[in-house]
């Protein structure tokens, strides 16, 4: 927790993430949720900012040949430093409705694993953007307290934060990380296996916001039998093509994404102190993040580990939540 004095205290903190962009404030809360996007015009050469957030989130896959939809982030890492910075200097003046001064102060969530050079990277674009003496934050520790976990008691808890780029699980006790391990795959990846299964079993080509809506609509056509509609362009004609096919279909892609998240669960575990696996024992495993959702996750982490598996409330928000709490205490 930070424990310095009120007028040095951060006045925001960020939730940079693949998918979306948060941003609280310590007097307000959450003022900012929009998604993770910019779109330039002329970017090899001259960029100019068009649009961003969810202004941008209309125009992907429909931008001419000038213009071009970017991601800061990939699969939890900063990739694109320009991009980065011109979507926190859009935010940040979005959220405040003032310009920047230089002696802005910010929380910003960072996943565990994060290298030096990414957390150097996302330190200096937000510099870019205005913001100085940047602090970061664990995800996993910040969607910890978000989710109401009492992360100072001595007693394990064990949170599987689930991204659109990444998945990180970490057992925590006493204000601190005991075990951590990530995997580069979340809801993202998810929405991709399924465009390459509909690529190349059916011949059938569809844009990621589709993926996406197939994603959420599975668990429910499952549970009915019924079918998914599909709407993209036939490999075949070469046109616009719709088909239906039945929920069930996709079983084995979504079996085998969530495989992978189990799996590094069960890495954790058996790295895990003995008492604090009774803890886990006794208080089973939180899912916090956007993709705590996927379809058959948490079945599939029940049958593999033998614990009970819970979601957290608004699992979407933990992070910014637990940010909003760093930033008050």
């Amino acid at each position: 927790m930070l424990s310095i004095a009120s007028w040095k205290r951060p006045e925001i903190a960020i939730d940079f993430g693949s998918a979306n962009l948060r941003i609280v404030r310590r007097d307000a809360g959450l003022i900012f949720n929009e998604p993770s996007l910019c779109c330039f015009a002329d970017f090899k050469t001259m960029p100019r900012l068009v649009a961003a957030g969810t202004a941008a989130q209309a125009m992907v896959d429909r931008t001419p040949g000038k213009m071009t939809v970017r991601r800061p982030l990939r699969r939890g890492v900063l990739q694109d430093i320009h991009t980065a910075s011109e979507l926190l200097r859009y935010a940040v003046g979005a959220a405040l409705g003032r310009r920047l001064s230089r002696k802005s102060r910010a929380l910003i969530g960072v996943p565990a694993d994060a290298t030096q050079a990414e957390c150097r990277a996302l330190l200096t674009a937000a510099d870019d953007a205005g913001l100085r003496a940047a602090q970061l934050v664990p995800e996993p520790f910040a969607a910890a307290v978000g989710a109401g976990v009492r992360v100072h008691e001595p007693r394990g808890a064990l949170i599987v934060e689930c991204g659109a780029g990444i998945t990180e699980v970490a057992v925590l006790s006493l204000g601190g990380m005991c075990v951590t391990r990530s995997v580069r795959v979340g809801g993202a990846a998810l929405d991709q296996a399924i465009t390459d299964y509909l690529h190349f079993e059916h011949k059938m080509l569809i844009g990621r916001q589709t993926a996406e809506r197939i994603k959420k609509g599975y668990t429910e056509r499952r549970c009915r039998q019924e079918a998914l509609e599909v709407k993209g362009r036939s490999l075949v004609s070469m046109g616009p093509h719709s088909l239906r096919i039945d929920a069930a279909e996709l079983d084995h892609v979504i079996g085998k994404h969530a495989a992978r998240i189990t799996e590094t669960i069960g890495e954790v575990l058996n790295g895990t102190p003995p008492e604090l696996s009774r803890d886990l024992h006794m208080d089973g495993i939180l899912l916090t993040g956007g993709s705590a959702a996927t379809p058959r996750l948490r079945e599939m982490i029940e049958q593999d580990t033998g614990l009970p598996v819970k979601i957290a409330d608004d699992p979407s928000l933990c992070v910014a939540q637990g940010l909003h709490r760093l930033l008050q205490d």
